[in-house]
């Protein structure tokens, strides 16, 4: 087996100590290396956000897309080469904030893609206003007197738009978040692994104690999808981690008849690339 270490550049992170995506950073090499992942197969495509610095210390080929635009970069990359594969990193700001159309759709079309959601209430990178998933109550930067909304909830959203891989880990539990990471990227289909992960810097209320003293796994994959819904709303004293769904349905590459001849191996039928390139200067 490889060594993880294969999967890391030069350049060393500039996360705060203790951040939570150091555990996610090390879970996701730790899959790929026990799913014997190639550098020049694996593609990362990240959002806008502390998670999205990630790509410097990647060792994989990465795109950074506008913020919260991540998934319609991720869906063109496995249609154009259903070869190689792609994961979506993301936060939740960027992926349900900024980018939750893309999300919604992205799990009605079913591509085969995983998304990693970085979920720490927070958008850390411009110093800790609230995100989408803050609990209410919860005093921001912008929201100083507590957010006063209801949270969205990436795990019922995800199953209420049709993600045919449905799962919450814990950054502080790296063993249980690497068999995820691999389930995920394993599952055909759009797989989604919803990350708690503590900001040490902005979030002083989640905190890795906060989150182990709740935090439980899932003895069993929910029976039904209404179970599933019901167990995605469970928050405060215990907060469930494990598979919520895991189904099989036709996907994007399927339905698109790419899944088993990528796009990128068929010939362009162009007689002349030349003459067709020069239309367009």
């Amino acid at each position: 087996m490889q060594d993880p270490k294969v999967f890391e550049t030069n350049v060393k992170p500039t996360w705060c100590p203790g951040c939570g995506n150091y555990g996610i950073w090390m879970a996701l090499k730790s899959a790929l290396v026990k799913l014997e992942s190639m550098n020049h197969n694996t593609v990362i495509v990240y959002g806008v956000g502390c998670h999205g610095n990630m790509r410097d210390w990647m060792h994989v080929y990465g795109v950074e897309g506008l913020h919260g635009r991540a998934l319609p970069i991720a869906q063109g990359i496995k249609l154009a080469n259903s070869g190689l594969k792609v994961i979506a990193v993301v936060g939740d700001g960027d992926c349900i904030g900024e980018g939750g159309n893309h999300f919604i759709h992205a799990a009605k079309r079913n591509p085969n893609i995983t998304v990693i959601i970085h979920d720490n209430e927070v958008y850390g990178l411009t110093t800790g206003q609230a995100s989408p998933t803050a609990q209410v109550g919860m005093e921001t930067k912008s929201t100083p007197l507590g957010v006063m909304e209801p949270p969205m909830n990436p795990v019922s959203l995800a199953l209420i738009s049709g993600a045919t891989f449905v799962s919450r880990g814990f950054s502080g539990a790296i063993p249980q978040l690497t068999e995820l990471f691999m389930k995920a990227i394993k599952h055909n289909g759009f797989s989604v692994v919803d990350v708690l992960q503590p900001c040490v810097t902005f979030d002083k209320i989640h905190t890795y104690d906060w989150l182990r003293k709740r935090v439980y796994t899932l003895e069993n994959t929910p029976e039904t999808f209404t179970d599933g819904i019901m167990k995605s709303f469970e928050w405060g004293e215990k907060i469930p981690l494990g598979i919520f769904q895991e189904i099989q349905k036709e996907t994007v590459e399927d339905r698109e008849g790419v899944s088993k001849t990528p796009l990128v191996t068929l010939p362009l039928g162009i007689p002349d690339r030349e003459i067709f390139i020069r239309m367009f200067r």
